[in-house]
């Protein structure tokens, strides 16, 4: 059965959207799956002495890295733990000791 004349084949409609998504992947979707993977890979490269961002904004340096948490010294005598997934940034990495 051949189509009626002037109708288009309904998957050439297909095609806008398919070209959207492809630029929605390219723009959005793959940039973020990056960045996911650099802030995981960071954050399990975590160690001491290392001095960090958290997602509060608070500015400190490793004094001790746990399974799940870290501590921070934000201050002589301030400590804090946190979870790694809060730190965001890392701002200076620690010297190799040898």
């Amino acid at each position: 059965m051949t189509p009626a004349p002037g109708t288009v084949n309904p998957l050439v409609n297909l095609i806008p959207a398919l070209g959207l998504f492809l630029i929605m992947y390219l723009l959005l979707i793959r940039p973020q799956q990056r960045r996911q993977r650099e802030l995981a890979a960071m954050i399990a490269g975590l160690r001491k002495h290392d001095e960090v961002v958290t997602a509060g904004g608070v500015h400190g340096t490793i004094v001790q890295v746990n399974e799940e948490t870290v501590v921070l010294r934000v201050d002589d005598h301030v400590k804090l733990e946190v979870d790694k997934s809060a730190v965001t940034r890392l701002t200076r990495r620690a010297r190799d000791s040898g």
